[in-house]
């Protein structure tokens, strides 16, 4: 691998990776901290509830920013919009670590909350298109599976970043850590951005963009082609995210609420095991992408997929022993094992399926509308459940098991093109 290369790699999971860490930081505190602190109400549920609803409302407003960001990308470049979308998401957490909190300024403390976090929602939802096109349009063809696994390291890299320094503030006293230590990990992400800016400074914009620049197939409007010629792919991209992303909300942020307040864990193992899985996942990624290459993304897809259906009760089953060490052992297989080759080839697979001209705003589409239904809903469907059925983790494992249902459904019209060049055959308008 050249030298180019290498940086082409490093720079797409290194933006990526701060983008997640700075919003699974969120996700994270908002089970432990922001339900005290910022959404103060007599029962603590509700508290738990609405500091989970401000986590699913930047899945809604990330469509949007998918939109805005995506056409920055398709007109101008790559490059360029990643930029502004990793400074919109640094700005937006640094502050949340300044906030004050609702003892000191009453109502505004979630009112500030809500718009920082509607900016996160915002960068990232223009940072993952990006990150990923970055990749893949400058992978080769035999390597494309792979280079397309790495960005997708980033969310999990993020996750595991920002588990890591909660678990470490998580040591202090129970007071110290409601005061200030939750605001630590917030404030060193600037550090983490201005890293990840100087890493993308050199590189240069995808041969496939400046490919279409050359032969001026440049979209005026990429999203009026995309819903236009393309709105069946998004349709397919939107219906593929689900799997990927609904249980692995359950399975990374869900689960730090449910495990401390319903089963008695400690905030610190569970927070431990969500790091382990994490670990694995991240491991297991870039072995997964690899493999597509081998045998095609569909196959690994699929499969990931039937074993989220066939997993889902066990995993309950298995939390509810009591055990750290079986709390540790779930969380493994479900977000370690499980989730790691359908997230592997998810964006390799929805950038084989758009042109070109509207490949960042097509793949941007189906990824964020795809978390909006289900990504941000789901520790907030989940929770409604357990207050609804008297805190029964069934009807949150047929939840589970109905979102592979609909993926598997939605993959079914995809053909495989991992042997294929990227930008042969395009899509007839």
């Amino acid at each position: 691998m050249t030298k180019d290369l290498r940086r082409v790699l490093i720079a797409s999971v290194v933006g990526s990776a701060v983008e997640w860490f700075d919003y699974f930081l969120y996700g994270t505190v908002a089970a432990l901290v922001f339900n005290q602190l910022f959404f103060v109400t007599e029962d603590p549920a509700f508290g738990t509830l609405y500091a989970f609803a401000t986590f699913a409302l930047a899945f809604f407003i990330r469509p949007l920013g998918g939109v805005i960001f995506s056409h920055i990308g398709d007109r101008i470049g790559r490059k360029k919009t990643l930029v502004i979308t990793l400074s919109l998401m640094g700005v937006a957490t640094f502050l949340m670590g300044i906030l004050p909190t609702y003892d000191m300024v009453g109502i505004w403390a979630p009112v500030l909350l809500i718009i920082l976090r509607l900016m996160q929602g915002l960068g990232l939802g223009g940072e993952w298109g990006g990150a990923l096109l970055l990749a893949v349009e400058y992978a080769p063809k035999d390597k494309r599976g792979l280079f397309g696994s790495v960005p997708q390291m980033g969310v999990t890299i993020g996750m595991l970043m920002g588990t890591i320094a909660l678990s470490i503030m998580t040591l202090l006293p129970e007071q110290a850590f409601l005061t200030w230590g939750w605001r630590v990990p917030f404030l060193l992400s600037a550090l983490l951005v201005l890293f990840g800016l100087w890493i993308r400074k050199g590189i240069e914009e995808t041969p496939s963009f400046q490919k279409a620049q050359q032969q001026g197939e440049i979209a005026k409007l990429p999203i009026v082609d995309t819903f236009k010629y393309h709105w069946k792919e998004v349709l397919i991209a939107t219906g593929a995210k689900v799997v990927e992303t609904a249980p692995f909300y359950i399975f990374g942020t869900f689960i730090v609420s449910y495990a401390t307040d319903q089963l008695d864990f400690s905030r610190t193992t569970t927070l431990n095991a969500v790091t382990i899985g994490t670990i694995v996942t991240t491991i297991l990624m870039p072995i997964m992408g690899s493999l597509s290459d081998k045998i095609g993304r569909k196959k690994l897809y699929v499969g990931g997929s039937i074993l989220m259906i066939v997993y889902a009760f066990p995993y309950f089953w298995l939390i509810h022993q009591g055990s750290d060490l079986l709390l540790i052992v779930a969380t493994v297989i479900g977000l370690g094992i499980i989730w790691a080759p359908i997230t592997a080839v998810l964006g390799t697979m929805f950038s084989e399926i758009f042109s070109p001209e509207v490949r960042y705003t097509g793949v941007s589409l189906g990824y964020q509308i795809g978390a909006a239904v289900a990504g941000g809903t789901a520790p907030l469907v989940a929770t409604a459940l357990l207050m609804k059925f008297n805190n029964s983790y069934v009807p949150v494992a047929i939840y589970i098991i109905f979102t592979a249902l609909i993926s598997l459904i939605a993959v079914l019209p995809i053909k495989d093109r991992y042997k294929e060049e990227l930008d042969e055959g395009y899509f007839e308008k």
